[in-house]
């Protein structure tokens, strides 16, 4: 039980931090589309690459080089580069924003949902690398309970994220209302896409 909840604030320490992911996941909950597929996809990502990491850490340490590394951020730099792009077209659309006219495609949503997860080398750092990490010297049975714990905390995050999001979308509706949000994620994704900017710099 003890491995099961430190991997359960483990885990939940690490989720917390604010990324492009959780952005996302809070956009689609205020937007009220396909919140549970979203929320989904995103913690099943985790539950694979946590225990990816606790079983298979020394192997992939191997191959996570500096230039995988850097190909990870150039496509991260990328996507939120076109994120943003969409984002500021937003702001410049004057009509009353009509979320059910607005909703993406399936296939469009699981695309976006997937880059926000994989292409982000900060998600492999955290579930690889330092889960792996911490628990390398774990028996094989506490290993099991800390990334169940770890994959609890993914899943509680995400879903609470989504719907909480869903539920205060209802006093978010009105058009002014979405683009002073979209302001502010414009601004968090430009920040967070110089800081990977950085990171590619650093890294050639």
């Amino acid at each position: 039980m003890y491995f099961l909840i430190l991997g359960f604030f483990t885990g939940l320490s690490l989720i917390l931090a604010i990324g492009a992911q959780n952005i996302f996941v809070m956009e689609q909950g205020l937007k009220k589309q396909y919140i549970f597929l979203v929320c989904l996809i995103c913690s099943v990502s985790d539950l694979i690459l946590i225990f990816l990491g606790i079983f298979l850490f020394e192997y992939f340490r191997v191959f996570f080089t500096k230039n995988v590394e850097l190909i990870f951020n150039i496509l991260l730099f990328i996507f939120l580069v076109h994120f943003i792009y969409n984002k500021i077209r937003s702001l410049y659309n004057n009509s009353e924003i009509n979320f059910e006219i607005n909703k993406l495609s399936l296939k469009n949503i699981i695309a976006k949902t997937l880059g926000f997860t994989y292409l982000n080398p900060h998600v492999y750092s955290d579930t690889v690398f330092f889960l792996g990490n911490f628990s390398k010297n774990f028996l094989i049975s506490h290993k099991y309970l800390f990334g169940i714990g770890a994959s609890i905390a993914s899943f509680l995050f995400f879903f609470s994220l989504g719907y909480l999001a869903k539920f205060f979308s209802n006093y978010l509706i009105k058009s002014k209302a979405w683009k002073i949000i979209n302001f502010f994620i414009i601004i968090f994704m430009t920040v967070l896409s110089s800081y990977v900017f950085l990171d590619i710099i650093n890294l050639i």
